[in-house]
């Protein structure tokens, strides 16, 4: 069973991101305060969930938030500042956007870069710990998943439709066999011995 909130009484808003460990692709993070009556039994840490589920999900929190945002830091930056910096980065992207300003963060994972003015609290698996965090987990990952589905149209060799960028076998075959896209993560050890790769 998961908690509705931290802080009774306190405008709560739960953040997570998809995409940290992919060799290609955008991270995505979203930021949601869900209100406080909220109860929906399905929802869980995305991971949890069919893609079915996700994506049936997501509506729902979008409906019934109070607010909700989704951040975006792209491969470039990745490179430039590093992959856990960009998620963070992710994240205040989102918070930066919400309609109804939170009093208190909840951060999924174990570190966090301050957002300013708000305190937060991190939270080990907190994405099936909290619903506003396993919330924040569906629309990063639904809204992560659409953006590498397009990627995918323009260079299907790297199966992005169905590893979403991430190290899988057949992915890094494809980086082997073709090189690198400007979507890769060019920071990122993208074969097991990092290889002079010819870029798209």
């Amino acid at each position: 069973m998961l908690f509705p909130y931290m802080n009774f009484g306190v405008v709560e808003a739960g953040c997570d991101e998809a995409g940290r460990g992919c060799l290609a692709g955008a991270v995505y993070a979203a930021a949601v305060i869900l209100p406080p009556d909220f109860h929906n039994e399905d929802l869980n840490d995305s991971k949890q969930l069919s893609e079915k589920k996700r994506y049936a999900l997501r509506p729902v929190i979008e409906k019934e938030a109070v607010a909700w945002a989704v951040g975006v830091v792209t491969p470039e930056e990745i490179d430039k500042i590093n992959i856990l910096k960009a998620s963070f980065l992710a994240m205040h992207r989102a918070i930066e956007q919400l309609k109804v300003k939170p009093e208190h963060l909840l951060i999924d994972g174990n570190r966090f870069t301050p957002y300013e003015g708000i305190p937060h609290t991190t939270v080990v698996k907190g994405d099936g710990k909290y619903l506003s965090i396993a919330a924040a987990s569906i629309l990063a990952k639904t809204y992560r998943d659409d953006y590498m589905n397009r990627l995918a149209e323009e260079f299907p060799q790297y199966a992005w439709k169905e590893n979403k960028g991430y190290p899988t076998k057949a992915h890094r075959e494809a980086i082997r066999q073709y090189g690198i896209t400007p979507y890769h993560r060019k920071s990122f050890q993208l074969l097991p011995q990092q290889l002079e790769l010819p870029l798209f």
